[in-house]
């Protein structure tokens, strides 16, 4: 109980430096202001209720499996294991937490029909206890490197097994748990499972106190969960709501930070002339960019418009100009023929979850948070389509996936606005150095399936050992 009271401390001094940020963006932004009794008082579903809402009945066969996944990338990683367990599994009844705004909206979204969806308690002592005394789950399975010691140590009091999926480590993340590992071991002792995405994450694991019998190494579920065939039923949609025909050339922006955005409307800027056939579509990483990367786009003076402003017109005809809203409007009414007006070639996404889809437009990709400090996002979707795919240089929190697709001269790198142009221009001047890309990067995706059906049957296990003991 001395260490559960010694993070709580942690918490609160935390809580207290940092609560004018938390106010601002409450009040400017919107965050943190919804699930406050999950979060801060452990008041989630009921096991009762999430059986009774199934029409089960809690017999020693019933397994409650509690997933939390933090924000929109985890969720998104739960949905094939989520699919594998409703097909295989019938006494498995799953729920889902996450902590984001974002992260609920798109979990409600995917599982909220079929799954109990709620917002994980804050890793104070009281809220994990009063979650896991209502909840009473068999198994938490945290996602990748969701590690609260408060949520844990809960977990296993009220008799729950404790996995890790696709378990990582951010090289920063590792260094602060090395810090403190004095304080955090018996937390890592406590884990039951951890699927581990390689063997160096497998070896950080192991130093911080997890048993070496407790650790698989199982490859990164992110492989299996990234669609590879372009005419999905999203992509298509999302094509068709956009307007872009099988003759334009998209190059997409994805995940991204400052000044990403603008190295890429830069880029596309100087290339169009020669290429009339490219389009940009630009995806931010976080909602609260959207108007910063709309007032550049703005100040740029270009011709653009918002996903948001995108509405289908009347039987679907994609020669129709879709209506826009930005600083560039020509007038352009609604349902007015595309052939009397110039239609925007550059679309900034300003809404959440669609990222996935959007990939499948793209002929070339540029992978953001890799060129500040952030240390990269997932590169494997549009890998997995057989994109052209480039990043910058700062990936230190995917280096397993990078190390693969360098190896394999699957992407490239680029260092700066200018590499990020010399890179679009040779895969628009040379069409087959970029099908040549697409094509080993979606090759080497293949290569890398079946990540997720191994993670089950690591989980099965935890309850097939309870069986025979």
């Amino acid at each position: 109980m001395l260490g559960n009271w010694f993070f709580n401390l942690i918490y609160i001094v935390l809580l207290v430096i940092f609560s004018p940020l938390l106010v601002y963006r409450a009040l400017k932004q919107g965050k943190y202001r919804h699930g406050f009794k999950q979060k801060y008082f452990g008041r989630i579903p009921r096991r009762r209720n999430i059986l009774a809402r199934t029409g089960s009945i809690d017999s020693p066969d019933t397994k409650i499996v509690w997933f939390h996944a933090v924000s929109v990338g985890e969720v998104n990683l739960l949905r094939p294991i989520l699919k594998l367990i409703r097909e295989s599994k019938s006494d498995w009844h799953c729920v889902v937490s996450t902590t984001s705004f974002t992260g609920m909206e798109l979990a409600l979204k995917l599982f909220g029909k079929e799954l109990t969806v709620f917002y994980c308690p804050l890793d104070f002592s009281w809220a994990a206890d009063k979650a896991m005394q209502r909840l009473r789950p068999d198994l938490l399975v945290l996602v990748e490197q969701e590690l609260w010691p408060n949520l844990i140590c809960a977990a296993k009091r009220y008799g729950a097994k404790v996995a890790i999926i696709n378990g990582r480590f951010s090289e920063n993340g590792y260094k602060r748990y090395l810090w403190v590992r004095r304080f955090i071991v018996p937390m890592f002792r406590r884990i039951d499972i951890i699927a581990a995405q390689s063997e160096t994450y497998a070896g950080w694991f192991h130093r911080l106190g997890v048993s070496a019998d407790s650790i698989r190494v199982i490859g990164s579920m992110k492989f299996d969960g990234a669609q590879s065939d372009r005419n999905n039923p999203e992509t298509q949609h999302l094509k068709s709501l956009a307007g872009i025909s099988d003759e334009d050339i998209v190059f997409l922006a994805g995940s991204t930070q400052s000044p990403e955005e603008a190295f890429a409307v830069e880029c596309y800027e100087n290339l169009k002339t020669d290429f009339p056939r490219l389009r940009l579509i630009l995806v931010p990483r976080h909602p609260e960019r959207f108007e910063e990367v709309a007032a550049l786009l703005e100040a740029k003076a270009v011709l653009w418009q918002r996903r948001s402003q995108l509405r289908e017109v009347e039987g679907g005809d994609s020669d129709m100009v879709l209506s826009f809203d930005s600083g560039m409007n020509l007038g352009v009414r609604e349902g007015e023929s595309s052939r009397k007006a110039v239609k925007p070639r550059i679309l900034l996404v300003d809404t959440v979850g669609e990222l996935g889809g959007w990939w499948g437009t793209a002929a070339i990709a540029f992978v953001g948070g890799s060129m500040g400090q952030r240390g990269g996002q997932n590169m494997i979707e549009p890998a997995a389509y057989g994109a052209a795919v480039c990043f910058g240089p700062n990936t230190k929190n995917f280096r397993d996936i990078v190390d693969l697709i360098l190896r394999d001269q699957a992407a490239q790198v680029v260092h700066d606005q200018h590499e990020m142009e010399q890179f679009v221009r040779r895969c628009l001047e040379e069409p087959e150095v970029a099908e040549q890309f697409g094509g080993r990067a979606k090759k080497l995706v293949d290569r890398q399936l079946g990540a997720t059906k191994r993670t089950l049957e690591m989980l099965e296990t935890l309850f097939s050992a309870d069986r025979e003991d």
